[in-house]
């Protein structure tokens, strides 16, 4: 039924949209079938070995993945273009590690099951300063704090729906989607797989002056498989640089809708500066994310792993709410970038002070095709989790 309603609104935009045509592209093809032979095709290889040691279990995870993706861009005809993407993630070597659907429970989770799915699959239309796309699709706003793809992981989260975009850098943007379905990480074979449901995204932004930007956002989570994330969120962000550092402002408020369980109302904050020191660029933040009657404030569709540790020991928030005072820095070195954070965790409701965590990453890109990357984490458990040190070794290719 949804995707009827969904296939109804693509059909009648795409009618509206080609009857009244608008300045075409410099690089519009002259027929669809020039648009379709005109084509680009793409290749990107990303293996990963992933090494996890948690306290809590005997043995260590090790793995070892290739993934392989496979895409294709269509010439431009009347504005339209489309996009294919497939990916496959293999399992080099041997398998000693929790995939969430191998069945090795012995070992801790490393996300990357093995499978092959279509990663992405739409139509796109460019015209009257506005973009709409529909069917299956990337969507990262913003910082990806609240919505993201989650591309640290082999499997990528996508997002089946309809997305509408109006605005250019420098002025006024407004962002709208409609989802009704989240292709997460687990793959199609796991329980896990899909969070369906009614999915609405508003975000807009304004430049208040050159390098100052307001964002205004409302995400409305009505889920039909996953009940206690079905929430309303809405907020805003401030972003500027002021030349001698940049900062970064933020507060969300989060509510229960639906069906969703529990009752609750719970706060977001967020407060960061960067500073150049030398050759050094320095990071000071404080991220709250809090807590309501024993419910945390959470983002299930944020790409997670960006924040809060690479350990992502809080993917899920706590019923406490979590505090997280972070310091970091980064220098380029070498040709590569060179970047260590310090995480200090405590709950926002009580006195718990849940651990520490030491992250330190080393990016190079050796040309526009390859490039190699080296994380390395621990996590030392006081009142959460466990202690649990990872160690990341990655090597990309794209053509």
């Amino acid at each position: 039924m949804k995707q009827q309603k969904l296939s109804t609104v693509i059909a009648a935009i795409i009618l509206g949209i080609s009857g009244s045509q608008g300045i075409a592209a410099e690089n519009e093809s002259a027929t669809l079938t020039d648009a379709l032979t005109s084509g680009q095709a793409g290749v990107n290889l990303r293996y990963r070995i992933e090494n996890v040691d948690q306290d809590n279990m005997d043995d260590v995870a090790i793995a070892s993945t290739l993934r392989t993706r496979l895409n294709w861009t269509s010439g431009s005809y009347r504005g339209f273009d489309a996009f294919f993407e497939v990916d496959n993630i293999s399992e080099i070597g041997n398998d000693n590690y929790n995939s969430t659907v191998n069945g090795n429970t012995e070992h801790p989770v490393v996300a990357d099951p093995q499978g092959t799915e279509v990663n992405q699959a739409y139509l796109k239309y460019s015209g009257f300063n506005s973009m709409v796309i529909a069917g299956r699709q990337r969507i990262n706003l913003d910082d990806q704090r609240f919505i993201g793809g989650v591309g640290w992981r082999q499997n990528e989260q996508t997002y089946d729906g309809l997305r509408y975009q109006f605005g250019g850098e420098g002025e006024l943007q407004l962002d709208y989607s409609y989802i009704y379905n989240v292709n997460r990480i687990f793959g199609e074979d796991s329980d896990l797989s899909d969070l369906d449901g009614d999915i609405q995204l508003f975000h807009a932004s304004y430049p208040l002056v050159e390098a100052h930007k307001l964002t205004a956002f409302f995400y409305n989570l009505d889920l039909d498989n996953a009940e206690s994330f079905s929430s309303r969120t809405f907020g805003a962000a401030y972003r500027g640089d002021f030349g001698l550092f940049e900062t970064q402002l933020s507060y969300a408020r989060q509510e229960d809708i639906g069906n969703n369980p529990s009752n609750f109302a719970a706060d977001y904050y967020l407060a960061e500066v960067a500073a150049p020191l030398g050759p050094v660029k320095g990071k000071l933040g404080y991220e709250v994310l809090g807590s309501d009657d024993g419910v945390g404030f959470s983002t299930p569709l944020a790409t997670l792993h960006k924040f809060q540790g690479y350990t992502d020991r809080f993917i899920e928030t706590p019923a406490d709410g979590v505090e997280d005072l972070y310091l970091g820095a980064s220098l380029a070195l070498s040709g590569g970038d060179l970047g260590i954070t310090y995480h200090s965790f405590e709950a926002n409701e009580g006195s718990a002070d849940y651990g520490t965590e030491w992250n330190i990453s080393y990016g190079h890109e050796f040309n526009e095709y390859f490039s190699a990357l080296i994380k390395y984490a621990a996590y030392d458990a006081d009142d959460y989790s466990e202690d649990t040190d990872k160690l990341w070794l990655m090597l990309t290719a794209k053509f």
